[in-house]
């Protein structure tokens, strides 16, 4: 029976009139393909029809794909006879599956049936299927066929629209109610070929509602669009820089939006100080740095805000460990600011008066408030410092930081320098000129030249010990801070000379600390020298007794 279908099939394919019909197979068409086998003059068979007819898709694969082939037999049969052909023996002009939803997916899967498609075949209609996928390209191979119906799916993607050159019989096509990809322009000669009812909202040729509506969105919303999105970049650039990307801030630049975010609206749970004009906050920026932020709220003329600009614009630029790093500025008609790094809320003055340190940390102050001050003379001359010791804050090692500058060109030299010797002579007192004295500074010095050097204890902070390397190394810190308020003095001592008398005391200092520190461990060892000795002592005297 094998034998009998796949010869008729075949003759079929060669649209040659049987004279013997095979009986109709009751087997489903999976079954067939799983238990049928080609029959042993399968081979023999092709040939003879090849010869007959070299036009067969099959002739042109040799040798021959006989499991193929013989697939293809079986599957042409059952979809002749699914299409309802009068006759499947002598003509298979039409494949016919609308509305079988259930049957278009299955036989479109079959490759080797579309490789093999029988020339007779003129018309293909899928329309109505539901098939969910892109363009069924396996029709192609079908290139004699005349008519084309895809219509009333769920098709997608791209139409092979070159490919419509390989089916050039082709003159019905519908394609409408699909949801392909619209077609581009230089698709127009495409559209020519068929009637434009072939392409009834099959997303192809684009729809004249939907054109107009994005003619509006283009020339109407669109502009819209553009103007708000520059609205609010000028927004962002002027109100807050700080939630662009990198690269469009504008460095050191702070505007009070971002001030005020960083400090919760300027409230009083983040206002740390207050002096004068000048309101400090302690805040945290947007990327979760803590900063110093000082308020100057008093308004400036024209000329004044720009040379704060300009002095803000050096100070950012200083870079030195005993310096409070200015990160920038804020320059608004109704408020300035300073914002720096945060480093604490520890002054100096509040160090003085609560911890009462040893003289060595305050030599170490002292030392490292001169090295800020020799990077600024050396590099930045014309950058003026506060040296009052509630000014100069502390970090978390204790090292001092100078955390107030000012640029100005009338800042000489000689009053630096005299600041400085005020600063010293603080540090060994103990002292607030500017709180405990009528007079001031000049009250200050007076009282330390009344007292220097006769009863320099006085002068020295009575918390501190007094040994004698002590009182020797703070008379000589009051010596140098006398000499540079010495304002008559000529010479005044440069800051070179500064650096090396303050260093000598430094190292006068480390070498007495370092002294003590081996003299307490050789007691502690002698000590225990002595107790192992007495301990000896007493076990012998045990033993004889």
């Amino acid at each position: 029976m094998a034998s009998m279908y796949a010869i008729s099939l075949l003759f079929l394919s060669t649209t040659t009139t049987l004279t013997q019909i095979p009986p109709t197979l009751s087997s489903t068409l999976l079954q067939d393909l799983n238990n049928l086998h080609p029959p042993p003059d399968f081979n023999t068979t092709l040939t003879k029809n090849c010869h007959h007819n070299p036009s067969l898709k099959y002739c042109n694969s040799t040798p021959f794909n006989l499991p193929q082939i013989f697939k293809f037999t079986i599957v042409a049969t059952h979809l002749c006879n699914d299409s309802n052909n009068p006759n499947c023996i002598e003509s298979f002009p039409k494949i016919d599956l609308k509305n079988r939803p259930n049957l278009a997916p299955l036989y479109l899967s079959f490759t080797f049936f579309w490789i093999y498609c029988p020339l007779t075949i003129l018309s293909i209609d899928l329309s109505n299927n539901s098939l969910n996928q892109n363009f069924p390209k396996e029709i192609f191979y079908c290139s004699q066929i005349q008519s084309l119906d895809l219509s009333h799916n769920f098709l997608h993607g791209d139409v092979p629209i070159k490919n419509f050159s390989l089916v050039p019989n082709l003159t019905f096509l519908n394609l409408s109610y699909n949801y392909f990809s619209e077609s581009k322009i230089s698709d127009t000669q495409f559209f020519k070929r068929f009637n434009s009812s072939s392409f009834l909202h099959s997303g192809l040729v684009p729809d004249n509602k939907k054109f107009r509506i994005r003619a509006v969105i283009l020339l109407i919303l669109f502009p819209i669009s553009v103007i708000i999105m520059v609205v609010l970049l000028g927004w962002l650039c002027f109100f807050r820089p700080d939630l662009l990307p990198a690269l469009f801030r504008r460095n050191h630049r702070f505007t009070p939006s971002i001030l005020k975010m960083a400090t919760g609206g300027f409230s009083k749970r983040n206002l740390v100080g207050r002096s004068g004009v000048v309101d400090i906050y302690r805040g945290e920026l947007r990327d979760g740095s803590e900063a110093r932020i000082e308020i100057f709220w008093e308004s400036l003329s024209r000329k004044k805000r720009r040379e704060f600009v300009e002095e803000c614009r050096i100070m950012v630029k200083l870079e030195h460990k005993n310096l409070v790093k200015v990160m920038g500025w804020c320059d608004d008609r109704k408020l300035r600011a300073i914002v720096a790094e945060w480093v604490g809320e520890e002054s100096v003055e509040m160090w003085l008066l609560r911890s009462n340190p040893p003289w060595k940390k305050r030599v170490k102050v002292l030392m490292g408030v001169m090295e800020g001050i020799r990077y600024l003379q050396e590099e930045w001359p014309e950058v003026g410092y506060d040296l009052k010791t509630s000014s100069v804050l502390l970090s978390e090692e204790r090292d001092p930081l100078i955390s107030r500058f000012r640029v100005d060109a009338q800042n000489s030299r000689s009053k630096k320098i005299f600041k400085y010797g005020i600063f010293v002579l603080e540090m060994v007192s103990n002292k607030r000129p500017r709180k405990e004295f009528e007079r001031g500074e000049a009250g200050f010095l007076e009282w330390v030249r009344m007292n220097y050097p006769e009863n320099v204890e006085k002068v020295i902070d009575e918390r501190m010990k007094k040994k004698a390397n002590t009182i020797e190394q703070a008379s000589e810190a009051i010596d140098l801070g006398l000499k540079c308020t010495d304002l008559s003095a000529v010479p005044h001592p440069s800051f070179d000379q500064i650096y090396i008398m303050l260093s000598r005391i430094y190292r006068s200092c480390m070498i007495s600390t370092s002294h003590v520190h081996k003299r307490l461990h050789k007691e502690g060892k002698e000590g225990h020298k002595r107790r192992d000795s007495r301990g000896n002592q007493r076990m012998k005297h045990l033993l004889l007794d």
